[in-house]
């Protein structure tokens, strides 16, 4: 399959690569990444990235503009997106050839091509393995892309998907001259409305005994601290750093009254309680959606189940 890839990215003069909708690091990473390992490696082809742009990560990649015309004869790559819904800029099947290229779990496996390694720690890493075994150059600026994209989705190397082979990859990545502490700075660092609005996460946690915890952002709360739905992606992590608390649900409520929710977890996994609520993810963190406050505590009382199906069994041993 490896092989076809290559053989497809050869073949095509015009690729348009996709990623997911409210991307993060590893979304843009390995989308811009493969555009600009594929440009560096054939300056003759036509290469486009495209998706929504988004304010908070406009520091590290940028979107192209890309016609309807441009898909007539090109080859289309999705990275790091699991299912279509997602597939930010619903052209992606206008393309004369599709392949998908992700480390989810492979529940829709769209595509002429679907290559996912779910060993992998982001698709940063596998868009870097695939480099390598294609014998391509790496430029500064696509190490630059990559390297930030596996920080990202492992957490600055601190998650469970960190692998040895994962800190192979990223140290050959740093061979390459870019500034990886200022990256490291800009994805530690955010704006004062984001402190508060993690103070007032910290403030608000409902957490039981087990160390289940959700928190819920209404518009009303985002306004009042100046922030948007995006914005809230800085913090979901917050309520992990308190050693008790086990896994998480932040329910944020959108603009058209449903909510999003976020789901992380430190050992329990927890996708299949996202799917069950029109999401999905990896084990221990995933996304859903909800559409009323009733739903919310559905979704709480099903992560506080995992809990208690632990202390069940264990009495039951006893």
């Amino acid at each position: 399959m490896i092989k076809q890839i290559l053989e497809k990215i050869e073949a095509y003069h015009i690729i348009i690569i996709h990623r997911h909708q409210r991307p993060d690091p590893d979304a843009l990473g390995s989308q811009v990444g493969l555009a600009e390992l594929i440009r560096h490696n054939y300056p003759e082809k036509i290469v486009k990235v495209t998706g929504t742009d988004v304010p908070n990560l406009s520091w590290l990649a940028q979107m192209d503009q890309v016609a309807d015309q441009d898909y007539e004869a090109a080859l289309v790559i999705v990275t790091d997106t699991a299912n279509r819904p997602r597939i930010d800029d619903d052209r992606y099947d206008q393309g004369q050839y599709l392949i998908k290229i992700d480390h989810h779990p492979n529940e829709d496996p769209y595509g002429d091509i679907c290559y996912v390694d779910t060993t992998a720690s982001s698709a940063s890493e596998i868009i870097t393995q695939l480099a390598l075994s294609f014998d391509w150059q790496l430029s500064d600026t696509a190490a630059r892309l990559l390297y930030t994209g596996i920080v990202g989705d492992t957490g600055r190397f601190l998650y469970p998907a960190t692998t040895s082979r994962t800190l192979e990859i990223a140290a050959h990545l740093r061979t390459y001259e870019f500034d990886f502490a200022a990256i490291s700075r800009q994805m530690d660092s955010f704006s004062l409305p984001i402190a508060k609005l993690q103070s007032y996460v910290f403030d608000q946690l409902q957490m039981d005994a087990n160390g289940v915890a959700y928190v819920t952002l209404t518009q009303e709360t985002l306004k009042a601290f100046g922030l948007t739905d995006a914005d809230t992606a800085a913090i979901v992590g917050s309520p992990g750093k308190i050693d008790c608390v086990q896994t998480w649900a932040i329910f944020v409520e959108q603009p058209e009254g449903h909510y999003r929710v976020r789901l992380r977890s430190k050992e329990k996994v927890i996708n299949q309680i996202a799917k069950l609520h029109d999401g999905g993810g990896h084990p221990l963190a995933s996304g859903a959606n909800s559409y009323s406050l009733a739903e919310n505590q559905t979704i709480y009382q099903e992560l506080q189940a995992l809990f208690q199906e632990k202390e069940t069994k264990t009495l039951s041993k006893d």
